[in-house]
């Protein structure tokens, strides 16, 4: 057995390598969503028509790791927010999209605009129970708030 310091360090790099390979198998297999699977879609209204101050649905429940669009849209004659700041958190936010403009970057709440849409790709990742609440002042109050589960796959 040659004991030169060359052989040695050839073992270790070796074995470095073959860590690193088995390391990002293990991160893809377990995060398929970052692989480039396509999103599933989640449609979420902002209200009503009748002006409803409610999210529909408002309950919502993401697997971790799982790769969703959220389509949000507020067909009611005023604007509301989209504010889940500790879901965000939690997820990995790939981009926002609304109208001719795509957002990346850490994303808390969207406003939109009455008749607007936008679409939210995002990887929830930690599970746990989280709050969706309508900042705009008296919405939370007459009920447009919700909740969102990201579940163990």
């Amino acid at each position: 057995m040659n004991s030169s310091p060359y052989f040695h360090a050839k073992d270790i790099y070796q074995k470095f390598v073959a860590v690193v390979i088995v390391l990002i198998s293990c991160w893809l297999v377990t995060f398929p969503a970052f692989a480039g699977s396509a999103p599933l879609e989640v449609k979420i209204s902002l209200g009503s028509g009748q002006g409803e101050l409610k999210f529909f649905p408002s309950q919502l429940d993401f697997i971790a790791g799982q790769k969703y669009k959220l389509i949000l849209d507020n067909p009611s004659p005023t604007k509301h927010y989209f504010t889940a700041k500790d879901f965000a958190d939690a997820s990995w936010t790939q981009k926002v999209e609304a109208g001719k403009v795509e957002i990346k970057g850490a994303i808390h709440e969207l406003e939109l605009k009455p008749n607007a849409q936008a679409e939210w790709v995002i990887v929830p990742l930690k599970t746990g129970k989280y709050k969706l609440i309508c900042t705009i002042p008296g919405h939370a109050e007459a009920g447009m708030v919700g909740e969102i589960a990201i579940n163990n796959p």
